[in-house]
């Protein structure tokens, strides 16, 4: 199993979002690890998240399960039923298809640091809870739920 020189891996800062669904996620950085090592049915992220900033807007996926595992720092997670928190040592997996909005912002004074795992289902269709946006990664682009572009 080749190792991954993780100081190699570039940090994507920001999300795609379109403005001004952007800003709250400005601050994240994605080091894509799964693309690094050539996965290609699942990918792996190494996510760091300032003080202040959220992971993502908060969305459920229609064919990707997704799961998450803290490493440094402290993120509250929030989803549909409130919010928890979680600690280095803490995961939370999202089943696809729940319909169960999620999303984690860092309210600590200090950086915060975790793994993100997922599927990559071709067809799978993000939903954003709170906002008029979705997005399919069969082509990436973002629109309004009524399929309408930005």
């Amino acid at each position: 199993m080749p190792k991954i020189d993780i100081t190699k891996v570039p940090a994507i800062k920001g999300s795609g979002y379109p403005p001004p669904h952007d800003t709250p996620c400005a601050t994240r950085t994605r080091k894509r690890l799964g693309d690094a090592g050539g996965l290609q049915d699942f990918g792996v992220n190494l996510m760091t998240l300032p003080p202040g900033g959220w992971s993502s807007q908060r969305h459920w996926h229609s064919h990707e399960d997704e799961m998450v595992y803290i490493l440094e720092g402290e993120v509250v997670l929030v989803e549909d039923d409130g919010e928890t928190i979680l600690r280095p040592g803490d995961c939370a997996a999202f089943p696809k298809n729940t319909g169960n909005g999620h999303h984690m912002i860092n309210r600590s004074a200090a950086m915060a640091i975790y793994l993100e795992m997922g599927s990559r289902q071709w067809d799978d269709l993000t939903i954003c809870s709170d906002i008029d946006m979705m997005s399919a990664n069969a082509d990436g682009r973002f629109v309004h739920k009524d399929g309408t572009p930005y």
